[in-house]
């Protein structure tokens, strides 16, 4: 038996309503406008309020997904969210999802692999579809980041910010012009100190220590990982284009993961595409993890970037290290 195609069949997005500029931030650190956007791209960033958390952002995106995809609530049998601040350990924010939305047939999984957990997600549901188990399965990243960084510490306040996309992947016919073609999944957990949110955990449960050493703070080496998430990045996509037949060319268009521009604009140079082909939008949202995917391919299709038929690209790097790209016919 042939493994049953999937395509996207719709999209969403949301962004909290408080913006927090560049210049709001020469107010709270040492820091100013020009250093940030010349070293990062970013402009803004969007903060949840009070009341939001990443359940209630993931519902929102998948809710406008759900609708876009033409499909009721009863019509998905599987929700998956991609998350690494999630509004506790447990229960997992796809169940929270799955009460909100009123999904009574969804099963609830998260996936934890920082800012590459879309795309690992988004494999996992071509997977299930592939394998005749479900016909639509809703996809979330989904990213509560202001509450995980240190407002004092200037080298990572000024990255991220909150947000959620999501997509909803449907069972579609063999003759479909549209499907999910491939992908490629790694890891590397030697890598693992170098971005990372040490305490919070089993290994390291909370306690005044904890608290006052900052440790449920996000840590970065972003030396390091800027040069880790070039080169992977540019490799795997290299890798996906040669064992599928295809030259940088025939891409209309690359979705990164939206660490840094300059991160982004390095790999296309290295992969030869124009500045069209690399969509980029963290100029508004700052590096929302494992949201900046979704959310920017919901941006993409508001602007009609995509047409039937055009082979897009999701490439994503983050803490693990893991990184992941994905191809696929729109």
């Amino acid at each position: 038996m042939k493994p049953i195609k999937a395509q996207i069949s719709g999209v969403g997005k949301y962004a909290p309503e408080k913006v927090l500029s560049n210049l709001d931030l020469e107010k709270m650190v040492d820091t100013n406008d020009e250093w940030i956007s010349s070293r990062t791209g970013i402009k803004r960033r969007h903060i949840a309020a009070d009341n939001e958390t990443t359940s209630t952002m993931a519902a929102e995106a998948g809710r406008k997904a759900i609708e876009n995809a033409g499909l009721k609530p009863e019509d998905i049998e599987m929700v998956i969210v991609a998350s690494l601040s999630p509004d506790m350990m447990f229960p997992a924010s796809a169940c929270l999802v799955q009460d909100i939305l009123k999904l009574p047939k969804a099963g609830t999984v998260d996936v934890s692999a920082a800012c590459s957990g879309f795309v690992y997600a988004f494999s996992m549901a071509a997977g299930y579809i592939a394998m005749g188990l479900h016909k639509n399965v809703l996809v979330i990243g989904s990213e509560v980041m202001s509450r995980f960084v240190d407002w004092k510490d200037r080298n990572t306040c000024v990255l991220f910010g909150d947000g959620a996309g999501a997509v909803v992947l449907s069972a579609v016919d063999q003759n479909s012009p549209s499907e999910v073609i491939d992908f490629i999944l790694g890891g590397d957990g030697s890598g693992g100190d170098q971005l990372s949110l040490p305490a919070g955990g089993s290994k390291m449960p909370a306690t005044h220590e904890t608290v006052d050493q900052g440790m449920h703070y996000l840590k970065m080496a972003g030396n390091n990982v800027f040069k880790f998430a070039v080169r992977t990045m540019t490799d795997i996509t290299v890798e996906i284009l040669n064992r599928n037949n295809l030259t940088a060319d025939k891409v209309k268009l690359v979705v990164p993961h939206q660490a840094n521009f300059r991160i982004n604009d390095a790999v296309r140079e290295r992969l030869g595409m124009t500045e069209a082909q690399m969509f980029n939008n963290i100029f508004e949202y700052g590096n929302t993890s494992g949201a900046t995917i979704p959310l920017g391919l919901a941006e993409a299709v508001e602007q009609n970037l995509l047409k039937r038929g055009d082979y897009v690209i999701f490439v994503s790097f983050g803490g693990g290290f893991t990184w992941g790209v994905s191809l696929i016919k729109w």
